[in-house]
């Protein structure tokens, strides 16, 4: 018995000191939850406070007593800040996932790499980039198309970098002194090589990748040197990709990627034989993703991709068969220009166009670039015969805004992305409609405007064969005229002299009240003519509207009939005018009704020709106030390096043939009896009344 009194005894006192715990268990909670209530803590906040001092690693106590060394906060009120920022990055980043599909944080891309293109200002991929990053990260190979100044460059340069770092391309890359290119991008020309090896520096090297960049005119050894201590990425133009290989300077085992950036442009420059052996070069190309872009996929371009793109190829064409091809983000509009008035209407142009930005000026010939170079105040010339030193200087200075206008031939039409270019301006139609496409390309990038202006001779040019192909729809404009350009020359002058410091207002106020009282003139009218000497005018010239030449003027002349031919026009002018004045006009041209002929007068001599118009029946001569719309004539200079091109009115010069086909054969015949000169190599026929050889 006494043994189960005291084992009930020891079992009340058990009872009532769990009673106690449980009470002191209960008072302990209650007084935690009130002081996480008090602190707006939530009920775990131990297990909150061990994770923020792992954290921090200032080793608080649970009770939350201690503070962090560094902050000199509560540990508890440092992880919620921690926590809380995390938070707003969070719904920042699915905000901008919502807000839009191309936004960066939708791809995968690595924070690096996501940093640097926020630090470009680039929070969203454009459409040729969104839609192939996916397939190139997951190793296809690929055929991308878009129009020129879509982005077609970061569309290849930012997955393959992922898949380098992050991707399938990781396990196998090499890396170390000596290390085999991963990487090899083939370009066009020389600028444009450049112009991606930056961007492959610019996030290559947020990755801690490497690049080189080889191309023709620069030494062999930097080149040779830098190839055998290993670079991740090369990039180069065929010809110099070529030679180092036949020198044994590169070496194709680790290769992971092979790029075809502007594949059509290697087509037209000739590198179709060095593209193919240098493609041809990777022994195993099954371990190899090869990718191709273009703005245009002529029949080579297609037949690369067949022979040397894997059979699943994925393909990407944002442009289809749409008619548009040219940027729609240009103004295109086309003036009528000669050629002796191109170096006096340009300036004009650059002012009425270019909303201050830069402007590009593209020419047909060498000499033509570096001649119009030397007449445009500040102006500088870019071609093929330019050392490629002084190229690069020139093009940095055009980056930086050294000078604001570049003078050039088709070497700066491909791919060249330079900021604020505002203006293109052609100074002859090109020789292809995909030449129009690229040269106007070099303004309205990455979803900006521009302007591309296009001088043509309306004798000679077939503007409609360009709208159709292109499917561009020009804006048919007349040249700026004199009083167009000093009004806003006078609207420059006036803000030049509102920024003068009225302190020199007492040191000219004498002269000023001088010219006053000796002048018949009102103030505003003497103001007027101060305003046009400080724009650099002292008297205001006249400007035809067909050819653009100052101190002329277009007149039109209608007989009443139809006007066959240019002789028919001469003949009725003939009737009326002395012979030397008849002589005197430039650059007559049929209307599009066939019912009357424009030309240019000169001015002085303008009153002669409407004088004379009284002395013939019928016959009516108006100055041209817009020009009316004119016959188009196939331009001979899109035959050049095809067929040879024959004489025009009268005698001609005919071209030469690049095709070995033609060498030696007859020129074309133009209109009237023309005499051509055949292909290179070949002795010149004669063309007759139109003849086709």
């Amino acid at each position: 018995m006494p043994s189960v009194v005291v084992a009930d005894a020891q079992t009340s006192g058990k009872k009532k000191n769990n009673l106690k715990k449980a009470d002191l268990a209960e008072k302990e909670a209650a007084s935690i939850v009130s002081e996480n209530k008090k602190e707006k803590k939530s009920k775990n906040s131990k297990e909150k406070k061990r994770k923020v001092s792992k954290i921090t690693g200032d080793g608080a106590e649970e009770d939350g007593s201690e503070t962090s060394s560094e902050l000199g906060e509560p540990v508890n009120s440092i992880g919620q800040k921690r926590k809380k920022m995390k938070f707003e990055e969070e719904r920042e980043e699915l905000e901008e996932k919502e807000a839009d599909p191309n936004a960066i944080v939708n791809f995968r891309i690595s924070k690096p790499l996501r940093e640097a293109l926020k630090a470009k200002g680039i929070e969203a991929l454009f459409p040729i980039q969104a839609k192939t990053f996916t397939m190139i990260l997951d190793g296809s190979d690929l055929v991308g198309r878009a129009r020129t100044g879509q982005g077609k460059t970061l569309a290849f340069v930012l997955p393959i970098l992922e898949s380098l770092t992050n991707g399938l391309a990781k396990t196998t890359r090499k890396t170390g002194y000596g290390r085999a290119p991963s990487v090899l991008v083939l370009l066009p020309t020389r600028e444009l090589a450049t112009q991606v090896f930056a961007e492959f520096e610019v996030y290559g090297g947020a990755l801690g990748l490497n690049s080189c960049c080889l191309y023709g005119g620069a030494p062999y050894q930097p080149q040779q040197i830098q190839l055998k201590r290993g670079v991740d990425i090369v990039i180069g133009t065929p010809g110099r990709i070529k030679d180092h290989i036949e020198r044994g300077n590169i070496d194709f085992r680790s290769l992971k990627f092979r790029v075809l950036d502007e594949a059509d442009e290697m087509l037209r420059m000739g590198f179709v034989e060095d593209v193919e052996f240098i493609l041809g070069k990777v022994e195993d190309a099954r371990n190899v993703q090869t990718l191709l872009f273009s703005a245009t996929l002529p029949e080579w371009v297609k037949q690369i991709s067949a022979k040397f793109l894997r059979s699943d190829k994925k393909t990407v064409d944002l442009v289809g068969n749409e008619k548009m091809k040219a940027s729609a983000s240009v103004r295109h509009i086309v003036l009528p220009c000669s050629a002796s008035a191109r170096s006096q209407l340009i300036p004009d142009i650059i002012s009425c166009y270019s909303s201050g930005g830069r402007t590009i000026i593209f020419t047909e010939t060498k000499d033509s670039a570096s001649t119009l170079a030397g007449l445009l105040p500040g102006a500088r010339a870019l071609h093929g015969d330019i050392q490629q030193a002084t190229r690069e200087v020139t093009l940095a200075g055009f980056r930086a805004g050294k000078f604001s206008t570049l003078v050039a031939t088709n070497v700066a039409a491909r791919g060249l992305d330079i900021d604020d270019v505002q203006l293109i301006i052609q100074c002859e139609p090109p020789r292809d409609v995909e030449a129009y496409i690229h040269r106007s390309g070099r303004t309205g990038r990455a979803g900006k405007t521009g302007v591309a202006v296009m001088l043509y001779d309306p004798r000679k040019a077939n503007i409609s064969k360009i709208e159709k192909e292109s499917g561009v729809k020009f804006e048919h404009m007349t040249a700026p005229q004199p009083a167009d350009i000093a009004k806003v020359a006078g609207a420059d002058a006036v803000e030049k002299i509102n920024e003068i410091s009225d302190s020199v207002i007492p040191i000219f106020k004498a002269a000023a009240e001088d010219l006053l009282n000796s002048s018949e003139l009102s103030a505003a009218e003497l103001l007027a003519k101060a305003l046009a000497k400080a724009a650099g005018y002292t008297e205001i010239k006249t400007r035809s509207l067909l050819s653009s030449m100052e101190n002329y003027v277009t007149v039109v002349l209608e007989c009443g009939s139809q006007i066959h031919s240019p002789s028919f026009a001469f003949g009725v002018l003939r009737r009326f005018l002395p012979e030397g004045k008849v002589d005197s006009i430039k650059g007559l041209a049929l209307t599009a009704d066939g019912r009357g002929a424009v030309f240019d007068v000169a001015s002085e001599h303008l009153d002669a020709f409407l004088a004379g118009q009284n002395n013939a029946a019928g016959v009516r001569l108006e100055v041209v106030k817009t020009l009316p719309q004119l016959q188009e004539r196939e331009n001979s200079n899109q035959f050049r390096g095809r067929f040879g091109s024959g004489g025009g009115f009268g005698r001609g010069r005919g071209g030469f043939s690049s095709d070995r086909r033609f060498s030696g054969g007859r020129g074309r015949g133009g209109f009237g009896n023309g005499s051509g000169r055949g292909g290179r190599g070949g002795r010149g026929g004669r063309g007759n009344s139109g003849g086709r050889w």
